[in-house]
């Protein structure tokens, strides 16, 4: 557990500055980032269904991964047309899809789970990872303290709740929260990461939100920090569900102490596209 933790600490030491700098920065190098996150993700879920059997279609999902980021960017800073036609981007790329499994597996394959596998492996971590580009971008262009803040956010709330919940779930114990699925989480270890998903949010708004003018009024905060403190764990808990089928503890050994990007992100995939509702919602953007 020491280990574990040293080696949880010292990434983040080094990678939350890299990614606040990055945030801040946008642009084609925050896209990069993003369409290799989405890539390296995507590998993971197709590594999930090669455990169970199936043969997905990897280097059509891998590409579609990097390039959900940039069409992203695109219809967003260049080309707002392409927001509008979205569906129609997504039919076309469906019709595509199908037509490579016909072409690539016989009925033998099992193309309908390959096919599934294939969909599930980019609009998982690269779909909802594309929303990232959403926050930092629908207002704000590049260089700006503002639209990184509006990513960091529910990223510092999702963070602080993933912590409460570690340290007060092996200090209190107590009853589980859902073994089949995840063994180690207990109901305290839950709540507690709730309450500080709440209790950040005036410590954020006063320290760095209200200086760079996006601060939300205290009512709205805490119902973001309310809805993302169990939005977030859901998704920790959905990864987890997958990776219980396929017997791994985790979904890869890329990030030292984290596991793979799934690990990493998979309350943030749930996060992401939720912060995108509420902005909406509270009128932010």
């Amino acid at each position: 557990m020491a280990s574990n933790l040293t080696k949880r600490v010292a990434f983040a030491a080094i990678a939350i500055p890299v990614a606040l700098g990055v945030v801040y920065w946008g642009g084609w190098v925050l896209v990069v980032v993003v369409a290799a996150a989405a890539a390296l993700g995507t590998r993971e879920v197709l590594g999930f269904g090669t455990r169970l059997g199936v043969n997905p279609l990897g280097r059509t999902a891998i590409l579609s991964a990097l390039l959900l980021p940039v069409l992203v960017y695109l219809a967003l800073t260049s080309f707002p047309a392409l927001v509008g036609s979205g569906w129609i981007l997504a039919g076309l790329w469906l019709v595509l899809l199908l037509a490579v499994a016909l072409a690539r597996r016989a009925p033998a394959q099992h193309p309908l789970a390959a096919t599934a596998v294939t969909a599930f492996a980019v609009l998982y971590p690269a779909g909802l990872a594309s929303f990232l580009l959403s926050l930092r971008h629908l207002s704000y262009p590049q260089w700006s303290w503002a639209g990184a803040w509006l990513v960091f956010f529910p990223l510092v709330i999702t963070w602080v709740c993933d912590t409460a919940a570690m340290f007060a779930g092996k200090a209190i114990g107590g009853p589980r929260l859902w073994p089949a699925i995840s063994p180690g989480k207990t109901w305290a270890g839950s709540i507690a990461g709730v309450i500080g998903a709440v209790a950040c949010v005036p410590l954020l708004n006063l320290i760095v939100l209200e200086r760079v003018g996006v601060a939300l009024p205290l009512w709205q905060g805490l119902v973001f920090g309310l809805v993302l403190g169990v939005v977030g764990q859901v998704g920790d808990l959905a990864e987890s569900l997958y990776k219980r089928e396929v017997g791994v503890k985790d979904s890869s050994n890329l990030i030292p102490g984290h596991g793979g990007v799934l690990d990493r992100f998979d309350s943030l995939y749930f996060v992401l596209p939720v912060s995108a509702a509420l902005y909406r919602l509270f009128g932010v953007q």
